[in-house]
């Protein structure tokens, strides 16, 4: 498999042809800018574009945008300014206004504008009593989003196979690399080395001031707890209730953390097809064994003779980014059934379709940031640039894990990326700061559950809540008992008990 969002593997390979640049030094000490605190002129979400021109899709009079204007460079304050784009989900009560509420939804390289739009209805009993808020991080979609070439580059980077796992395809992929990381040198050179976790975390504490509140209250998912959790450790006394969902362990390497989700994607794949043959009417095959064999198949067979999607090819590495897609949530498992049953007999509109919305691919052929975003934030927030001889011990052992996800992970690309890393946003300590509640998911393939105990130790503040349920996430599982202890402690400041447990929905 070619990659996996949010915490994300990006297989690539590759030698660096693309001259480095220094990144913004993380750990030096700047004055923080919200101590002259900035407002932001909210307004209609029409006004906020994407850099394709579309507005968040729902029009709604409390639904209100705006931006706001940070150091993209926070050694020069009052230096070139980036714009961030924000979008607010006012209160609707009853109940007494808490203040705000910032997500992040995750990625690195997700739109806080669009998914918090999209998400509304969902987080309802949070909204009566707080101002919804997220926004686009540096670097994303509509704050200077990173661009690395257009929709036809986008998709040859994109289609690339990965089976089989032989020289001439590390060759292709590395050359691909050492293409994209060019490219996204040459469109957004300029925010490369400022695009990271540790400035992300500065913006948000201008956030936080400029809507007026004391504390920051957040709700951080996937990518978004070790943002979290770095807001916690440059700022542990402006730490209001926070919660951090499907938590990272910034501390793995890649080699670590590609061979950890490539266990956990095996495992929910292992758990879709025991759910799918379960039913007796299995479209991808009527017993376990033949239905893995009948998947594998496929997929080896694509990767000489992909099938045709309109004017577009279903390769190998499209199909398995649309598999991967679909385990992300239990709830796209009949989805995935049907589009798999259907590209067995020749019909691959329906991996095509899970591979778009993972990749962000539009019908028109244009691309949002989240595939681009992603590796300039990842990259930017490690020192680690890891040789060939560790990319291929990296992959060699995730085959054996899965050979449907083996890879070599995110760090082949980063090996190439025009600009250096700093560590900083791998070191993690809230102490001083209030709780902070973390929940971990028994069955997440993208964040595994052992990251979540880990992160809670880093933090220092940090109580475990544990989810018994598969998918990446808990809070939006549609778990009552999670949704009713992260709510409890949101609203009316109610920790859960140590060693919590919530069983699956």
């Amino acid at each position: 498999m070619r990659r996996v969002l949010a915490a994300a593997l990006f297989l690539t390979v590759g030698c660096s042809s693309v001259p480095a640049q220094p990144a913004q030094p993380a750990t030096q000490k700047t004055a923080n800018p919200s101590d002259q605190t900035a407002t932001i002129a909210w307004g209609p979400c029409t006004d906020i574009k994407r850099p394709d021109g579309a507005p968040p899709a729902r029009k709604d009079a409390t639904v209100r945008c705006g931006k706001l204007a940070v150091p993209l460079d926070y050694s020069k304050p009052d230096g070139e300014q980036l714009e961030l784009a924000l979008i607010k989900l006012t209160a609707t009560g009853p109940g007494k206004r808490l203040g705000s509420l910032v997500f992040n939804f995750g990625g690195p390289g997700g739109s806080g504008v669009d998914t918090l739009d999209q998400a509304g209805k969902a987080l309802a009993a949070l909204r009566n009593r707080y101002d919804l808020i997220s926004f686009d991080p540096r670097g994303v979609e509509r704050s200077s989003g990173v661009r690395c070439g257009g929709g036809k580059e986008m998709d040859t980077f994109t289609a690339l196979d990965t089976l089989p796992p032989d020289e001439e395809t590390h060759r292709k992929t590395e050359e691909a690399n050492k293409q994209f990381a060019a490219l996204c040198q040459q469109d957004s050179g300029k925010v490369l080395p400022y695009v990271g976790t540790v400035n992300a975390a500065r913006d948000m504490d201008l956030i936080r001031a400029a809507v007026g509140d004391d504390k920051l209250n957040y709700v951080g998912m996937s990518y978004g707890t070790q943002l979290g959790g770095v807001y916690a450790t440059l700022f542990p006394k402006n730490v209001g209730r926070m919660v951090l969902d499907a938590p990272l362990d910034p501390t793995v390497t890649f080699e670590q953390r590609t061979l950890a989700q490539t266990r956990g994607f095996q495992q929910a794949y292992e758990s879709f097809l025991r759910s799918c043959v379960k039913s007796g009417s299995c479209e991808v095959g009527r017993d376990l064994d033949t239905a893995n064999a009948n998947v594998a198949k496929l997929l080896n067979q694509l990767t000489s003779q992909p099938l045709q999607v309109d004017n577009r090819m279903l390769t190998q590495g499209l199909a398995s980014t649309g598999v991967a897609a679909a385990l992300y949530s239990e709830m796209t498992w009949p989805f995935l059934e049907q589009a798999l049953g259907a590209a067995l007999k020749g019909q691959g509109e329906g991996l095509m379709f899970l591979s778009d919305t993972y990749t962000g691919r539009s019908p028109d052929g244009s691309y949002s940031t989240q595939m681009t975003s992603f590796p300039a934030i990842t990259c930017v927030d490690t020192a680690e640039r890891p040789d060939i001889a560790t990319l291929r011990r990296t992959e060699a052992a995730a085959m054996k894990i899965s050979p449907l996800f083996g890879s070599e992970g995110s760090g082949g690309l980063c090996r190439v990326w025009p600009v250096k890393g700093s560590d900083e946003a791998r070191h993690i300590d809230a102490t001083g700061s209030a709780p902070i509640v973390v929940i971990g998911g028994k069955g997440d393939p993208a964040t595994p559950y052992e990251w979540a105990p880990k992160l809670t130790a880093q933090l220092k503040t940090g109580t475990l809540v544990t989810y018994e349920g598969e998918g990446h996430g808990a809070y939006l599982s549609g778990s009552k008992c999670v949704q009713q202890l992260v709510n409890s402690y949101l609203i009316d400041g109610k920790l859960p008990q140590k060693g919590a447990t919530c069983p699956a929905a």
